[in-house]
């Protein structure tokens, strides 16, 4: 990845935190933590990697993405945004009952949004439907999938995965989002998914650890991702919950709670001196 690439992807992910503190901030609910730590990779699958187009959002050829953990939702819509596919001034409204952005993304009512998730497990089993039919309709898309760390204790989850690898489906990618902090409390202290990767390896996967936060890997799994044949990818990005605003980072309490108007003015003060450090 270049370096000018590389910079303008960090832009962007800064304004999409930006707009999850936004959004969570006017809810008065909602989930930043593992939105925050999500945001780098769905901001490069956004700007640098999928095929889609905000001017035709239903185009039978796009790529297809897939928000597994749900109540993400946050980290999506700011970079659905960022994209085009509907006017920023939607992420104020975030979670209001007549809003386009409720709590858990839905197809019927926001653009961009390829499948409706919320209910933790279902997401990656979706995304294997939508990989095989493109399979058996010769379609050439692909499909991309973050799930929680959390969220793999679902056995659906291994359900999907088992299926996935049976059928080579080497056009999907699932991400685990693995920040190690659930909603009561760490992985390992509820019911621990580890070892993760050696778990997608006997499923059959190829498997691939990164930085979640480091563009240059995130790049790098992903072309690898592309020219893996006769199986599907499995990418565990070791993130940081709350990643960009200091007291948020690894902290189980942000998993759920928003800021208050003086937590949030802290974060995007934050926020904002990063991005203008970034735009220098």
């Amino acid at each position: 990845m270049d370096a000018v690439t590389r910079k303008q992807l960090k832009i962007d992910a800064c304004k999409a935190r930006m707009g999850i503190i936004e959004g969570v901030a006017n809810a008065k609910s909602g989930h930043p933590g593992g939105s925050l730590s999500c945001v780098d990779i769905i901001t490069y699958l956004y700007f640098n990697h999928m095929n889609v187009n905000p001017a035709d959002p239903k185009n039978e050829d796009r790529d297809r993405f897939v928000l597994s953990k749900g109540h993400a939702a946050p980290a999506l819509y700011a970079v659905l945004a960022l994209k085009g596919f509907f006017p920023r001034e939607w992420i104020k409204t975030l979670r209001k009952s007549d809003s386009n952005l409720q709590g858990h993304p839905s197809m019927k009512y926001t653009p961009g949004v390829d499948m409706c998730t919320g209910s933790l497990g279902q997401g990656i089993s979706a995304a294997c439907g939508m990989a095989l039919g493109a399979k058996l309709a010769n379609k050439n898309f692909r499909v991309y999938t973050v799930l929680g760390d959390g969220e793999i204790e679902e056995g659906q989850v291994w359900e999907a995965a088992m299926y996935a690898s049976a059928k080579g489906l080497d056009n999907l990618v699932a991400v685990v989002d693995n920040n190690n902090l659930q909603i009561d409390g760490t992985c390992a202290e509820v019911n621990s998914p580890y070892p993760i990767v050696e778990k997608f390896k006997a499923f059959n996967w190829n498997v691939i650890e990164i930085d979640a936060h480091s563009f240059d890997e995130i790049d790098a799994a992903f072309n690898q991702a592309k020219e893996t044949k006769g199986k599907p990818t499995a990418i565990i990005a070791k993130s940081i919950k709350g990643k960009g605003v200091s007291y948020m980072e690894n902290q189980v309490g942000w998993h759920g709670s928003a800021p208050n108007a003086e937590q949030a003015e802290q974060a995007m003060t934050e926020l904002k001196a990063a991005l203008s450090e970034l735009e220098a």
